[in-house]
């Protein structure tokens, strides 16, 4: 089975997903530079490093074009494999990693074996994905966790759903969509994840809630790729 499956329905121009993937298509080179810096990811990061066993096996949800999460792992030796729906972030994320695997498509189609990962990054992706499809794909990303797998994300601080139709001043649309903080809380617990570590990140007027979180003993429910 290829790992990412057909979605179920046409995508189109109003589809928000699609809105998501045309507007990284648009701002890649904009929203992140082939050199930049890690800047606040670093400290996410050295703790996510501190974690790892040696040569882990990391999945990298919403990868962008690779940096710096991929590239910082790899580079550290560690084995990632990165999914994201811009076809322009997976063709950055190519040349700027070559040492890791990227595959392009929706991340709420996804599907990988069982305990096949140390650890599933997703920073600034849940975000981006239709709210009644994340509590479903985080079950399966705690699935493809190894016992004592380590989880980390950025999710919504407050509830908001909305778009921004000039984002980053580029003319681009971009659509967002994310429950409250607490609401996060409980779906990582329903899904097998113990949070070790729950921090508030600013960003402008309001911000976003990061999660450091392992994998517990119990086995999540399976659960169907769509809404």
């Amino acid at each position: 089975m290829t790992p990412l499956e057909p979605p179920t329905a046409a995508a189109g121009p109003t589809d928000p997903t699609d809105v998501v993937r045309r507007g990284y298509d648009a701002v890649s080179h904009t929203y992140r530079t082939d050199d930049a810096e890690p800047g606040q990811y670093a400290r996410w990061i050295d703790a996510l490093l501190r974690e790892l066993p040696a040569s882990a096996a990391v999945l990298d949800l919403g990868c962008g074009c690779g940096v710096p999460v991929a590239r910082a792992l790899s580079t550290a030796g560690h084995a990632v494999t990165g999914v994201d729906l811009s076809a322009t972030q997976i063709r950055r994320a190519r040349a700027l990693v070559p040492g890791a695997v990227f595959h392009q498509g929706d991340a709420t189609g996804l599907r990988l074996p069982e305990e096949s990962f140390d650890a599933v990054v997703c920073l600034y992706a849940l975000i981006h994905m239709p709210l009644e499809r994340q509590p479903a794909l985080l079950r399966r990303a705690v699935s493809w966790l190894r016992p004592g797998g380590r989880f980390l994300a950025t999710t919504g601080h407050t509830a908001w759903t909305g778009t921004d139709d000039d984002w980053l001043g580029t003319g681009a649309t971009m659509w967002w969509s994310h429950a409250d903080a607490g609401t996060y809380r409980r779906w990582l617990a329903d899904a097998g994840l113990a949070v070790t570590h729950e921090e508030f990140v600013p960003e402008g007027d309001g911000g976003h809630t990061l999660f450091h979180a392992t994998r517990t003993g119990e086995r999540p429910a399976s659960a169907p790729a769509g809404p």
